[in-house]
């Protein structure tokens, strides 16, 4: 038995709402960058992040072009969807509404009204990356009946 999503589960999976851990090369000797994110996906279309531009994940993003995306669920049995693939656009003006669109994925109607209010001096400051899923690897561990 193949514990390995479709494609329409992988894709379904990680439209729901995860923490992605993303990860991109760095060329001045030390490891790649992992670091955790929140992102938008709807099916058949691309990641979507947003953060900060200067920050030195976005620098390196920018540097690398291509980037791995990495959800997962938390409880047993676990399930994941890692995707690795070209960065197809980055767009350096972000409006309030799309990081509200963002945070309430995450936090909720109410909960991203606090988090835009508390954080509405940074939306000056950031970037939304558009990412092509190009090449998936899943674990689906549902799939072995416990």
């Amino acid at each position: 038995m193949s514990l390995a999503m479709t494609p329409a589960e992988r894709e379904a999976f990680l439209a729901e709402v995860h923490v992605a851990v993303v990860t991109v090369a760095d060329d001045d000797g030390r490891g790649p960058l992992a670091i955790p994110l929140w992102y938008d996906y709807q099916p058949g279309g691309e990641i979507i992040l947003v953060t900060d531009r200067s920050s030195r994940k976005a620098q390196l993003i920018r540097k690398a072009g291509r980037v791995t995306v990495c959800a997962q669920t938390q409880q047993m049995p676990y399930r994941y969807a890692s995707v690795e693939g070209p960065v197809t656009a980055i767009e350096d003006t972000v409006t309030v509404e799309q990081r509200w669109a963002l945070a309430s994925r995450y936090l909720g109607r109410e909960g991203a009204d606090g988090y835009i209010e508390a954080t509405r001096d940074r939306t000056d400051h950031m970037c939304a990356i558009h990412i092509r899923p190009e090449h998936w690897l899943t674990r689906d561990y549902t799939k072995t009946g416990g």
